[in-house]
């Protein structure tokens, strides 16, 4: 017999299954344990302009001029990015560049 697992949301061990999904009253979440496994086999993989793969920490530079939307100016070519972040939408990378967080999408970055 197997053991019920934990809540993955609240860590509450109060959970209880109901056919395929395991239920947790505490904070109602409901889930499905076999599905949780396929999605994580299927992670993402994201690609720069060159068809290298990006990871989680990884420096990148910018390939070309990127003018910013909802304000003045531009984000030149060649500025270099440390420490890119994953995010989930159109625009998967989050980094930082002097201090101000910018959503990019992967085509115009290279890896450095």
């Amino acid at each position: 017999m197997s053991a019920i697992p934990a809540c993955p949301l609240c860590a509450s061990e109060n959970t209880y299954q109901d056919g395929e999904l395991f239920i947790c009253p505490d904070c109602a979440h409901e889930w499905n344990p076999a599905a949780q496994e396929v999605e994580v086999e299927a992670e993402l993989v994201i690609k720069d302009s060159n068809g290298n793969v990006l990871n989680v920490g990884d420096a990148a530079t910018l390939v070309k001029d990127l003018k910013l939307k909802g304000g003045s100016g531009t984000l030149k070519a060649g500025t270099k990015i440390k420490n890119i972040r994953f995010v989930s939408g159109d625009h998967p990378i989050d980094c930082k560049i002097d201090g101000v967080s910018y959503l990019l999408k992967p085509e115009f970055l290279k890896k450095a």
